[in-house]
């Protein structure tokens, strides 16, 4: 008794830019059945890197909007709102998440802030329509302040 060719579950020319949501789930079926050959490695080798810089992009965003809002929390003590404190807050819970997830991402907490803190000051200057001068250059805020729920900066530094 011969074993006939499996039909192929789809169209690997097609479907991955047709219907992504087909092609990953016929995709995740193909390696249930450890049909290998039929794969479309080009394509998963793409998503799964693709992931990686996602969760990235996603800290870096976390990181960013956290540090502009706490260059607002200190630099315009006059204006705090419960907005903020809400914004900050769940900033926080997104890097807990991303890094709890993703150790190695964590490990690279440090360069992701340095490099995401300019972007974040502009957005301070911008938005409290202070001097770019005002914030200092470099964050001044540390990895154990940015992490800390319950850590809020103080008014701005006296001259």
């Amino acid at each position: 008794m011969g074993y006939a060719k499996q039909k192929p579950l789809y169209d690997p020319a097609s479907d991955y830019e047709a219907d992504f949501y087909l092609w990953s789930y016929e995709q995740a079926e193909l390696l249930r059945q450890r049909r290998f050959s039929e794969l479309d490695l080009p394509n998963i080798i793409e998503e799964i890197e693709s992931l990686g810089r996602s969760d990235k992009r996603a800290l870096t965003s976390a990181y960013r909007v956290l540090m502009w809002h706490l260059l607002k929390w200190q630099y315009q003590p006059q204006k705090r709102s419960v907005s903020w404190q809400v914004t900050i807050r769940a900033q926080r819970t997104e890097i807990e998440t991303l890094e709890d997830e993703s150790p190695s991402l964590a490990a690279k907490a440090g360069d992701i802030v340095a490099r995401s803190y300019a972007k974040a000051r502009l957005e301070a200057a911008e938005e409290t329509a202070l001097s770019l001068a005002t914030f200092p250059e470099s964050c001044a805020y540390t990895l154990v302040q940015l992490r800390d729920f319950d850590w809020l900066p103080e008014g701005p530094p006296e001259d």
